[in-house]
């Protein structure tokens, strides 16, 4: 019977294997597909000296680590907010393959830890990036965490929509895409989008929810 300490040690060396292989299989995959980007931000040709918060949906994630480290993480660092639990912790570790720094923590879970620790990161000009239906959806139900983050930190958010031209689709809560090898990825970075302080919480929610409809729900 391992001991708690050989028991612990056990449990966290798991998710590290896991999420190197997965980590590796994800590299393997998008350097397949046929990335084609819009950019209406100029994150790429003129990025920002602040602090920046990522925002894309929970099933679109596979490709956005590959966008940071192939365009973005030779001037800024960055991190993902992942939940606190056996799946995040394979999540993180997916994320370091990238270079992803991971924040752990949900509205059910080290919430409000992980809200101090995003917020350190910000005032440090990170990119911090957040699927707000996530961890466990409803799926495209954008929780409150990311309208808090920026109103608190005043910086802007950078809405990212990903749309796969060809993809299985996982039997998950959030259906989660996975693109086909060699097929193309267009990936359009939104204009930033500063939420006023007037503006109700829900009313910003709202408009996000919007802007980030995807063409295939």
């Amino acid at each position: 019977m391992l001991k708690p300490a050989e028991a612990k040690s056990d449990t966290a060396f798991k998710p590290r294997v896991m999420g190197f292989l997965i980590g590796n299989l994800v590299r393997l995959l998008t350097k397949t597909l046929r990335v084609r980007i819009t950019d209406d931000s100029g994150l790429l040709s003129n990025p920002p000296l602040h602090g920046l918060i990522w925002m894309f949906w929970h099933n679109r994630m596979l490709i956005v680590p590959s966008l940071y480290s192939r365009y973005t993480r030779k001037f800024r660092q960055a991190a993902v907010l992942t939940s606190a639990s056996r799946d995040g912790a394979v999540l993180a570790a997916v994320m370091r393959q990238f270079g992803l720094e991971s924040v752990r923590g949900s509205s059910s879970r080290r919430g409000a830890q992980a809200m101090i620790e995003c917020r350190r990161r910000l005032r440090r000009n990170y990119y911090i990036g957040i699927t707000p239906d996530g961890p466990r959806g409803p799926l495209y139900d954008m929780q409150p965490g990311v309208v808090q983050l920026a109103r608190l930190c005043a910086v802007p958010i950078l809405p990212i929509s990903v749309e796969y031209e060809k993809f299985w689709r996982l039997k998950s809560w959030d259906q989660f895409f996975i693109p086909k090898p060699f097929s193309v990825v267009r990936v359009r970075f939104l204009p930033f989008i500063h939420i006023p302080e007037d503006e109700s919480p829900e009313a910003a929610r709202e408009r996000l929810s919007a802007l980030l409809k995807p063409e295939v729900p």
